[in-house]
């Protein structure tokens, strides 16, 4: 007869899903049947304690959230079976070929991606038997456990990530885990360094898992905490950014009339944030929520853009200005334009035909430095008018009315000279007291 076979499975973690491939990866634990674990006849407690020999650059996996480090897993706990009489109280030690004939605890990374036991040039499996029958089992592994980062303030941001360890078969009824030392149960050395990060600490707790079909485990944590080295990324994206921004600026200073130095000049700029921008999203995930850098680079981007929207606004103006100057012509026959000059008339004659445009580069006088963009143009009226002022002003017919108008065609390049080194200040201040 058929028979029935129970299936339980438990999910760990969803590693990745492949558009390209059409396909996905996950770790769960898969049991079948009657499961039954042979027991040590009473509860073995094992004390943990490791020795971090290496750690691989953790922002290599920024990308896929892990991280990979060697250590020496060392276990600790007593077997009155393997106890033996010494008259000189030694411990003895065994190689891997020992280790497969007794029982010792089968310890796995809970959410590892990948680990195993270095086999060069043997398998580096050490197991020391004391002759009370305390044992000392010690591995040398390398693992790449998942840690899932939260880059809401990358790079400005503290990482998080955790190792856990757990017994496979043998529940919290049969085997008791502990680490051996507390927070000094994990040693490293003092020359292990990370290009991306600072170990600032890390610390140990204990804690059950349960499992709907087998009951609860004890599980170990080890939590590092890590702190991004920010200097990689002042120089690589903060400094461009904010040099791009001041180069935006130079434009505020190169005359209206220059079209093909400002125009190419914000086109750059804007071309270039948005390949620094598209440098940086390329080496990060592609998470759901902004970060810290995408701020501060969008904003930069912005302040680029609006510096080239500022050209095509005094662009603009100062054609409108010349057409309403050019109109006003030609509805006068007679215009006598005077351009004074530090309250002296420079020039004053008749023109019928001439453009409003000449006009505009005589006798621009020089303030500080500083050339004043300002025309004042005067227009005669018609002889009637003048007649008829000419006769309030007793009699002299020879006096004229004007009427001025005054043009200022660099006003908006004045004030954004101003305004956008101060608007950009003020953002960078908020910006670095929030997060950094």
């Amino acid at each position: 007869p058929a028979i029935p076979v129970g299936v339980d499975v438990q999910v760990e973690s969803l590693d990745t899903i492949s558009e390209v491939d059409m396909d996905f990866t996950m770790t769960l634990y898969l049991r079948a049947g009657l499961h039954h674990d042979s027991v040590p006849e009473s509860r073995c407690m094992v004390g943990v304690a490791m020795v971090a020999d290496s750690w691989r650059s953790v922002m290599a996996g920024v990308v896929s959230q892990d991280f990979t480090m060697t250590l020496y897993l060392r276990h600790y706990w007593k077997d009155e079976r393997l106890s033996f009489s010494s008259s000189t109280n030694k411990s003895m030690t065994f190689d891997s070929r020992l280790v497969k004939k007794i029982w010792v605890p089968d310890m796995f990374f809970v959410h590892s991606k990948r680990s195993f036991i270095h086999d060069t040039t043997t398998d580096n499996v050490m197991l020391r038997v004391y002759p009370d029958g305390k044992v000392l089992y010690s591995v040398r592994v390398t693992v790449t456990a998942m840690c899932n980062m939260d880059l809401s303030h990358f790079p400005l941001d503290t990482q998080t990530c955790s190792l856990e360890i757990e017994s496979y078969a043998y529940t919290d009824d049969d085997l008791m885990l502990y680490w051996k030392k507390g927070n000094d149960s994990l040693k490293t050395d003092d020359k292990i360094s990370l290009s991306q990060f600072l170990i600032q600490e890390f610390h140990t707790t204990t804690k059950l898992a349960f499992y709907s079909s087998t009951g609860w485990y004890n599980r170990l944590y080890i939590n590092f905490t890590l702190r991004r080295h920010i200097f990689f990324f002042l120089l690589q994206t903060y400094f461009p950014a904010t040099l791009m921004v001041m180069l935006s600026w130079v434009s505020f200073w190169i005359d209206r009339h220059a079209v093909p130095a400002r125009v190419p000049l914000g086109i750059t700029t804007v071309l270039t944030m948005s390949t620094i921008i598209t440098g940086v999203n390329a080496s990060m995930p592609r998470v759901s929520y902004i970060k810290a850098v995408d701020i501060y680079l969008w904003v930069s981007f912005v302040f680029v853009f609006l510096s080239v929207l500022e050209y095509a606004a005094v662009n603009y103006l100062s054609t409108l200005h010349e057409r309403k100057e050019r109109n006003l012509r030609e509805q006068q026959p007679q215009c006598t334009c005077v351009v004074t000059h530090s309250g002296q008339a420079m020039m004053s004659s008749t023109y019928s035909e001439m453009d409003a445009m000449t006009t505009s580069h005589y006798g621009t006088p020089e303030r500080n430095g500083e050339k004043q963009e300002r025309i004042l143009v005067q227009l005669a009226m018609d002889s009637e008018r003048n007649a008829h002022v000419g006769a309030g002003a007793g009699g002299n017919g020879g006096s004229r009315a004007y009427r001025s108008i005054w043009i200022d065609t660099h006003a908006i390049d004045k004030y954004s000279r101003v305004i956008f080194p101060i608007a950009y200040m003020i953002f960078n201040i908020i910006y670095w007291s929030i997060y950094s």
